[in-house]
């Protein structure tokens, strides 16, 4: 255990189009869009680690790597979309880096808009040499062919799973909804410290209620963003996490920020070594499927399997049932998961409500959040009371009753 302290597209109907990026890249930016595309699809790299690498290598500037940025993210959110379109006129098995390329063509073509005329004439030249003509016929016929779907996942790029248990979880139109508006841009939110972070996960620290003199914990703090909002109120703040690197996360973020005074610790939060009865507040942030925050995390609606689901809420209850025990009596803990599975937000909640009767819940947060179950959810698309979009998110307050 290590510790430290500190001193001192297809879019929602009810969505305004967002703004497309400028093209300004010509072929230059399309390659470097393509390499990083295909180190995604062939070794499994994660989108948001390749991309920064792929851009330091470059001398493409700001707007040619602002447009990069959104090809990779577009065309891997829509990857599904992308195959559909590109399918219906290629008559041979495609090697990977031409269905990259012509996955990277479909989506300026269909999802950015852009002219076809710039789109299949930049996307043919960094098209492998032998299949230039084929990537030149494909995108031609893409840019002029009806797009009637087959079915609403291949329409909104995901796993059949995902439409599937999501319509049953919510309903059909708000899970419908919830999907269009995860294939858009992610955005974010920069807070006083500077600290770019999405509205959502800033209500949820907001909601832990901390303030100066409590003893406070996060019990799954990494990379840092709600430990570091809950210090600033100038309470006490313990962030744990199980992994060392991630917990580097956490002080690394505290140091760039200059955070109120914390500690940061690596420690099983299913053992976490810590008294009974030791904090005023804990935060239990868990690991979940991240099912309300695809628009951010573009691959992992191809990572994700149903089983996931399964194995996240056991951890979850987990978590929960471990905290529990370190909350004094009065105390309140807070349930946040970035998803919105029934798995992992009103099934844990009833698991709570049966096996940890002492927890009772507490009056949720009001607009833009809704009621679910005990807690509360807050959908992706954009609520009346919202300017923009956020992250889905879960919500459950409790408070431990004496015994």
């Amino acid at each position: 255990m290590t510790a430290r302290r500190r001193p001192s597209g297809s879019r929602s109907a009810t969505r305004a189009p967002e703004a497309k990026p400028a093209d300004t890249g010509g072929v230059a930016a399309r390659r470097v869009a393509l390499d990083a595309l295909l180190r995604i699809d062939r070794e499994g790299a994660y989108a948001n680690l390749v991309l920064p690498g792929v851009l330091a290598r470059s001398d493409l500037d700001e707007r040619d790597r602002a447009f990069v940025t959104e090809l990779v993210y577009g065309t891997t959110r829509m990857r599904r979309a992308c195959d559909w379109l590109i399918e219906r006129f290629t008559l041979r098995e495609l090697d990977a880096p031409t269905r990259a390329t012509l996955r990277l063509g479909a989506y300026q073509l269909v999802f950015l808009e852009t002219p076809p005329h710039a789109a299949v004439s930049a996307t043919v030249g960094i098209a492998p040499p032998r299949t230039k003509g084929l990537v030149n016929a494909v995108l031609r016929r893409v840019a002029e062919a009806d797009r009637n779907w087959p079915d609403e996942p291949t329409r909104l790029s995901y796993p059949d799973w995902i439409v599937e248990r999501l319509t049953v979880d919510l309903g059909h139109d708000r899970a419908i909804a919830a999907l269009e508006a995860m294939d858009e841009r992610a955005t974010s939110v920069e807070r006083g410290d500077g600290y770019h972070q999405d509205p959502a996960s800033q209500w949820v620290a907001a909601e832990v209620c901390a303030e100066a003199g409590d003893r406070v914990l996060d019990l799954c703090a990494a990379p840092g963003g709600k430990a570091t909002a809950l210090a600033a109120t100038g309470a006490w703040v313990v962030a744990a996490d199980s992994r060392h690197g991630r917990s580097k996360l956490v002080v690394e973020n505290a140091d760039r920020l200059g955070s109120a005074p914390l500690s940061v610790v690596t420690a099983d939060g299913t053992r976490p070594p810590f008294a009974p009865a030791s904090f005023d507040r804990i935060l239990v942030d868990a690991p979940c499927s991240g099912i309300g925050s695809l628009r951010r995390r573009a691959d992992a609606r191809w990572r994700i399997e149903p089983h996931d689901v399964t194995n996240l809420a056991v951890l979850q209850r987990e978590l929960v049932g471990s905290a529990a025990g370190l909350l004094r009596p009065g105390g309140t803990l807070v349930y946040s998961v970035c998803t919105l599975t029934a798995a992992e937000t009103i099934d844990v909640d009833r698991w709570i409500e049966s096996a940890h009767p002492e927890l009772q819940a507490v009056a949720p947060p009001g607009s833009p959040w809704l009621p679910h179950g005990r807690g509360a959810v807050l959908l992706p698309q954009p609520a009346e009371s919202l300017a923009g979009a956020t992250d889905g998110m879960f919500l459950l307050r409790l408070q431990r009753q004496s015994a």
